[in-house]
């Protein structure tokens, strides 16, 4: 069993050391690209096209007033822009707190019975009529020059939807500052995967599309909770192209606690899981060229090698612990501590054991950790460490594969995972 068991663990290692290894290969081969002059400074269009930017709201009577007001500071003409907020049946005061903008030229109010975020979405691509089109959580704001940065990027005609950096903003607690590590390092995930076509979500920070993409493929789907999600794998399937605009930055309220975090973890793994096995077809398909070869089955290594290494620790924890309550069995706790000499104990480099196991985790580590410098000093312009990794670490570690287990249950089993 233990030799089986390692061998496992090697091969599923080696699949994530080296999707880790391909991620800083690919980037080092496009530094130059993707750190361009204009990255970090203000930058002028000189073609303004129309967008609507949808705003489905639930119970969000303490955010959305924020959202919007940073959306209405968009540096961007007024008469280009629309702003549409959608309420989606709150139970709290948000369809009342919003009719300050009941007489706001830019801003059109909207209200329907519950019927989920992808319903809301739909409702408000029924009245838009501008060429471009966004969506915005209601627990989101915008930096000014957000859409000044996105907008280049649809020069290429063959470009049909650009997603921007979601950051975290002013993190109070170590659950927080464990996603704040993790969102910057996603800024420098989610540009590898833009730079080979191969991105598996538009997600709900701002992203933009052509308004030919509902002419196309149609609108906004349940996707087991992952309307996003659903909508990427879709372009995907359909050859639509997917980029990322790094410099565009969109922040964002992160749970506050473990038990949030877990339940939306179990949302986000339960959705991408089953959107896998909706559109299995593309996996390992040349005919969906990076993002059927590489994005889906480097996602589903990572869950898989998630599980393995949880599996595997349980196991050798297991074994260790009955190992010494046997030998304490037999001996006696006494004579079982009596036998470690901690006095005389002098440590040598000799007795320090490495072996493959060890130095495969501490390549992986290290490569985690240049993963976060380089998001940092792509999401806030600076190459630095921080402490937010070691929360991250501690954290991720010991939760992470609970709520994989659990989104792996509700996926084999065809349960829900729920929305609140």
């Amino acid at each position: 069993m233990e030799s089986v068991s390692t061998y496992i663990f090697y091969f599923f290692t080696f699949l994530s050391l080296y999707v880790q290894v391909f991620f800083l290969v690919t980037f080092l081969e496009n530094k130059k690209s993707i750190f361009k002059k204009h990255a970090f400074k203000n930058v002028t269009l000189s073609n303004y096209p129309s967008i609507t930017i949808l705003v489905p709201s639930y119970n969000e009577e303490i955010s959305i007033i924020k959202t919007v007001e940073s959306l209405l500071k968009l540096d961007y003409p007024k008469e280009k822009l629309q702003i549409f907020v959608i309420d989606d049946g709150s139970k709290d005061n948000t369809w009342s707190v919003v009719q300050i903008y009941k007489d706001n030229p830019t801003v059109k109010l909207f209200h329907q019975k519950n019927g989920g975020k992808y319903t809301a979405l739909n409702l408000g691509l029924e009245y838009c009529q501008t060429e471009f089109f966004s969506c915005l959580d209601a627990d989101s704001t915008v930096e000014p020059q957000a859409l000044q940065k996105m907008m280049p990027y649809f020069n290429d005609p063959q470009t049909m939807a650009v997603i921007p950096s979601a950051l975290v903003t002013l993190p109070t607690t170590l659950v927080q500052r464990a996603q704040k590590a993790e969102y910057n390092m996603a800024v420098f995930f989610k540009k590898v995967f833009s730079l080979i076509g191969g991105l598996h979500v538009t997600p709900g920070t701002l992203p933009i599309y052509r308004k030919q993409v509902t002419d196309l493929i149609g609108g906004f789907r349940h996707g087991h909770n992952g309307e996003d999600m659903e909508m990427a794998f879709r372009m995907q399937n359909n050859y639509l192209k997917i980029v990322q605009c790094h410099e565009a930055i969109v922040h964002t309220i992160p749970p506050a606690t473990i038990a949030i975090l877990y339940k939306q973890r179990v949302r986000w793994i339960t959705a991408y899981l089953k959107n896998i096995l909706d559109y299995k077809h593309m996996l390992f398909s040349k005919k969906y060229g990076n993002f059927g070869l590489f994005t889906l089955p480097s996602g589903v290594i990572s869950v898989i090698t998630m599980l393995c290494l949880f599996s595997f620790s349980i196991y050798h924890i297991y074994n260790f612990i009955t190992q010494k309550a046997t030998q304490i069995n037999a001996i006696g706790i006494s004579r079982y501590f009596n036998q470690f000499q901690f006095n005389s104990f002098n440590f040598d480099w000799f007795f320090f054991y490495i072996n493959g196991i060890t130095i495969t985790v501490i390549l992986c580590y290290i490569l985690l950790v240049i993963s976060m410098i380089i998001g940092n000093k792509m999401a806030e312009g600076k190459a630095r460490f921080s402490m937010n990794l070691l929360y991250y670490i501690g954290i991720y570690s010991i939760v992470a594969p609970f709520w994989l287990i659990k989104a792996t249950y509700n996926t084999l089993l065809s349960k829900n995972a729920s929305w609140r």
